[in-house]
């Protein structure tokens, strides 16, 4: 079982991982943490952490190496090779790789490490950077049960819950279908939002009170009121939401899923990412609003001061 003496080396430090390892320092855990942009390191050496030059020198120091990065491409470059984290980790060691990636890399990486007497978890992480900062993200974890549940200190210092779905590969597999979710239903509500508005609905008001209504879902309650002030600063930037739709459509190809609501979305999604892919996906508001030519069509009316006034009478 994992304590709270073990020693962790976490790779990739960048809008997520940076908050999960602050979290994990907080509660004790003694870290090693490596991140390409040298800065990034540095930045949590002052809070206690220990900088790590290379990945080879973190695998080497850690007795649980968890990673948190962008894409496949990037999550293979520091696990393969002479001097990659599953050549160098300690045999017994136990990997959380926590990407969103293709289920398919996560059953690779999990054959590899078997080969070296690893044990690698595909540990995918709901949530957005509000949630890492808080430690109430959702794990979806794939892998071997018993290496999952003793990570259950290290879990919950990030997440409010945590969940094992089933062998290798699971936790992501998962992932794909709650981000499926994620970005097809902000895709419907951008377009009920452009709807509304074209209708002669006040934006403000429209958006205020859609998001008290049964149909927002808790992830999307906040978008909607930060698009209130065309506020789309990244939480969640639209070009990983992208990069996931593709994901997602291409394991749907695989397994013969037909997603006709997901592919019409990614199409959004592509238009709008070549221009603002590091704002956040909630950014397809603005889009479909564009594309409906209308963006606010009343003065704006707060919904707390129509409260207030009726308050008062």
């Amino acid at each position: 079982m994992i304590s709270q003496n073990s020693t962790i080396g976490f790779i990739g430090l960048g809008a997520m991982g940076q908050l999960m390892a602050r979290r994990l320092l907080s509660s004790g855990f003694p870290l090693v943490v490596y991140d390409h942009t040298s800065r990034k390191t540095v930045m949590l050496a002052t809070k206690g952490a220990v900088a790590a030059p290379s990945v080879r020198q973190l695998a080497r120091k850690a007795e649980v190496i968890i990673s948190c990065l962008p894409n496949d491409e990037a999550v293979l470059s520091v696990y393969r090779g002479p001097e990659g984290v599953l050549a160098c980790a300690h045999p017994g060691s136990i990997v959380i790789e926590m990407s969103t990636i293709s289920p398919d890399t996560s059953r690779s990486l999990h054959r590899m490490g078997i080969e070296r007497g690893l044990q690698v978890l595909d540990v995918a992480v709901s949530g957005s950077t509000p949630a890492a900062e808080q430690g109430s993200l959702t794990l979806l974890g794939g892998g071997d049960a018993s290496a999952f549940d003793s990570c259950q200190p290290i879990f919950s210092a990030i997440a409010k819950q945590y969940f094992h779905m089933g062998p290798s590969g699971s936790g992501t597999a998962m992932k794909l279908v709650v981000n499926a979710l994620l970005g097809v239903n902000m895709q419907a509500i951008a377009e009920a939002v452009a709807f509304g508005e074209k209708a002669g609905l006040n934006r403000e008001l429209l958006l205020e009170t859609l998001a008290k209504t049964a149909v927002i879902a808790p992830a999307h309650q906040g978008k909607l009121l930060r698009a209130e002030h065309d506020d789309y600063s990244p939480q969640f930037p639209l070009k990983l939401m992208n990069k996931d739709f593709r994901l997602i459509l291409e394991k749907a190809g695989e397994v013969g899923a037909p997603m006709p609501a997901t592919a019409a979305a990614l199409q959004i999604n592509a238009a709008r990412t070549a221009v603002d892919g590091d704002q956040d996906f909630s950014i397809v508001i603005g889009e479909m609003e564009r594309l409906a030519q209308v963006h606010g069509n009343s003065q704006p009316t707060s919904l707390i001061s129509r409260l207030k006034t009726r308050a008062a009478r």
